[in-house]
Formats: C-alpha cells, sequence, structure tokens
C-alpha cells in the first residue's frame, strides 16, 4: 500500500511538473511525454480497480513510462544535455522522410530550428533533406550554418564544396577544395571532385597536380592514375597519358577504361600488336565491345587483312550502327565498305554507350581524332613522332635516376 501511494504521488507530481514546462515554455512536443506518462499511470489505475498484481513486465513498462522517463528527460534537460523537443521534431522528420513526406519533414525542422536557431542537428538535418528535394542554394545555407558553429569539421567543408559545385559556382568550389586540402591532405573525395572539377574547366595539369597529390595517401587508386591518364591525354602528353592507363590496368585488370585508351595510344605509335592484345581484352566489356571491335578491324586493315578486318567491322556495325557512317567516311575502310553489312536501323549510338561517363567520351573521341590525323601522316612526320617519344622516355629514366 505504501508503495502504491508513493508510486502515485510521485508520478502526479511529475505530472504536474511536465505540465507546467509545456506551459511556461509553450512547447507541444512535451504532450508527447505527457500521454506516455499517462499511460504509465492508466496502468496503475487499472490493476488498482481490478485488485490484482501485475506481472515483471507490465509493472516495468509503468514505472518506465510514469517514473524513469520523465525523471530521466527532466535531468538531461536541467543540465544542459539534451532537449526534449529537440528529439522529437528529429524523430517526426526521421519518420516523415522515410513513409516519403518530405514537405511535413521540412515543417518540423522549420519549427525546431526557429525555436532553437543554434541546433546543430536540426540544421544539419534540414541541410540533407533539401540536398534530396534538388533545392541546392537551401541545402547550401543550412550547411554553412552548420559550419559556422563547427569550423574544423572537413565532411561539412566538403559538402559546401559539392554544394557550390552544383550550383555552378565553380571558383568558390575550387577555393573551398583547396582549403580543405590544405588542412586535411589525405582527403581522397576532396582531392577527386577539386580535380574533377579542374578538368572539366580545361586546367588539366592543376587536376594532374591534384590527382598526383592524392597519390601519396592512395598509392594503388585506378581511378586516381585513369585521371591522370585522361588529363595527359587532353594535353597531347600521351607518353605520360600511357604510363599512367598502364598503371591503371595493373591495378584493376576487370575494368576496360585504361585498356581501351591504351589500346588508341598504340595504335597512335604504331604499336599494333600491343593495341590489338588491349582490345581483344575489352571485347568481352558490353559498354565498349562495338567500339573495340571497330579498332581492330582497323589495325586488320592496316596489316592488309581484308577478311578478318570485314568480319570485325560487321560485329562492331552490327553492335552499333552509327559506326557504318563512321567508317563511310574514313579511307583506310574504302577497300572493304562494299563488303560490310550495311545497318538496316537509322544510324544511332550503341545504347550502352550511355553508360560512359562524359570525360570517357570526351576520351574516346580526342584519341580517336588524334588517330586519324597521324593516319594521315606521312613517313616522315610518324617517324618524328617516334623520335620525340624516344627522347621522352629517355628524360623520363635521367629524372628518375637523378632522384634515386
Amino acid at each position: 500500500m505504501i508503495e502504491k501511494l508513493i508510486f502515485n504521488v510521485l508520478a502526479f507530481t511529475l505530472f504536474i511538473l511536465l505540465f507546467i514546462r509545456l506551459i511556461r515554455k509553450n512547447d507541444t512536443s512535451y504532450v508527447y511525454l505527457l500521454i506516455l506518462q499517462f499511460t504509465g499511470i492508466a496502468i496503475n489505475f487499472i490493476e488498482l480497480s481490478i485488485g490484482k498484481s501485475f506481472g515483471v513486465v507490465l509493472k516495468t513498462i509503468m514505472y518506465s513510462l510514469s517514473i524513469l522517463l520523465p525523471i530521466f528527460v527532466l535531468l538531461l534537460e536541467q543540465y544542459n544535455i539534451i532537449r526534449f523537443s529537440e528529439i522529437v521534431n528529429l524523430l517526426l522528420a526521421t519518420i516523415y522522410i522515410l513513409i516519403g513526406k518530405k514537405e511535413k519533414a521540412e515543417k518540423c525542422l522549420l519549427q525546431l530550428i526557429n525555436k532553437y536557431p543554434n541546433s546543430i542537428k536540426g540544421h544539419l538535418m534540414l541541410a540533407k533533406l533539401y540536398g534530396t528535394m534538388e533545392k541546392y542554394e537551401l541545402s547550401l545555407e543550412e550547411y554553412e550554418k552548420v559550419l559556422e558553429q563547427d569550423s574544423k569539421n572537413w565532411w561539412l567543408q566538403l559538402k559546401i564544396g559539392e554544394l557550390y559545385n552544383k550550383l555552378g559556382r565553380k571558383e568558390i568550389a575550387t577555393k573551398t577544395l583547396y582549403s580543405l586540402l590544405k588542412e586535411k591532405p589525405d582527403c581522397y573525395e576532396a582531392s577527386m571532385l577539386l580535380g574533377n572539377i579542374l578538368y572539366e574547366s580545361e586546367n588539366y595539369k592543376e587536376a594532374i597536380q591534384v590527382y598526383t597529390n592524392a597519390l601519396n595517401y592512395r598509392p594503388a587508386d585506378y581511378d586516381l592514375y585513369y585521371n591522370i591518364g585522361m588529363a595527359y591525354t587532353m594535353i597531347n602528353d600521351f607518353q605520360k597519358a600511357k604510363e599512367a592507363y598502364e598503371q591503371a590496368a595493373q591495378i584493376n585488370s576487370l575494368l576496360y577504361h585504361a585498356k581501351y585508351s591504351l589500346g588508341q595510344l598504340n595504335i597512335l605509335y604504331g604499336e599494333l600488336d600491343e593495341a590489338e592484345r588491349y582490345f581483344m581484352e575489352c571485347i568481352d566489356t558490353d559498354e565498349v565491345e562495338a567500339g573495340a571491335y571497330y579498332y581492330l578491324a582497323r589495325i586488320a586493315m592496316v596489316r592488309g587483312e581484308i577478311e578478318k578486318a570485314k568480319n570485325y567491322a560487321n560485329i562492331a556495325i552490327e553492335k552499333e550502327p552509327s559506326l557504318f557512317e563512321k567508317m563511310l567516311a574514313e579511307n583506310i575502310f574504302l577497300p572493304i565498305i562494299d563488303l560490310v553489312n550495311k545497318p538496316e536501323k537509322k544510324a544511332e549510338r550503341y545504347k550502352t554507350d550511355k553508360q560512359l561517363s562524359l570525360k570517357e567520351l570526351q576520351i574516346d573521341e580526342h584519341l580517336d581524332n588524334t588517330c586519324k590525323l597521324v593516319g594521315k601522316l606521312n613517313n616522315n612526320d610518324i617517324e618524328m613522332i617516334e623520335n620525340v617519344r624516344k627522347t621522352q622516355s629517355k628524360d623520363l629514366n635521367r629524372e628518375q635516376k637523378e632522384r634515386e
């Protein structure tokens, strides 16, 4: 009987304290806590009404809801560890996001930060929510508010850099990412993003520097070597591009991009055996299979292997009808153009090309055009290119020896 008396006095006292807090703070989130506490009190009332003691499970629930939970919340708030209303709004926003009601989640979070302007969790969740809603300007504002309170957080700087890039403010994005890498040079994500922004802005040498610095922390990263190769390709430093692609191919032999570019570069240098080897390794990959067959047909034509060239050309055209128009415009295919199967459909780009990134398609086109240009040169021009390549190789070996 004494236990019940103590329970009722304590429970009702806590109930009144919470109700007063609700009135003073004008915060309806306490209603949820009052409902939970009332549930515990109701269980106790039912137990008294039927005159039968409940089991351990129900008693535990009753005491937890009526006594322990309110005391726990009041103590945490007293010492400024948590704010109950903040927890409620974050929880509600999370539930709304999970069930796809983003507008209601936004409303909850706006109510939270209006009441508590310095709520880091509120601003952060709202920033992420705006990002999923593609409201990048608003997302950026929220991330910057969080950064004001947590200025050393590198992840926040990275997100802000990403958003500036998405909004087309590449100069500010670049400045933000350079600043981040100065403080945290091993941030791989920042290096990749900054390198890509510089690449897209055609600042290829700066992009190479950023990717190369990142190799100090990721020495066996396929993407870094491949990106370095692409950047060198765009400034026509094909020897260094080739070396970077070879490193990428060694790191991951299952990925085709580096091998495909290596095949094109070897055609450029007239190393047909090597080019053929790389393209043969590519033909099992659907995304570039047609292009690889096209180059194999081209190599066969250079060697005078007409039948083999025709077979490769037919496979390439079957997989990507637009390649017929491409072959039609090239003198090297004139001897077999009437022998290959003309596509029945209107020439269109092969659908799997859509899986290639814009950068990869750009590199493919750049190297393809360069290969065609070299194909039109006379023997003296080709010999000159080969001598330049050998000189570059000797210079590179000398630099390596000097470093050692």
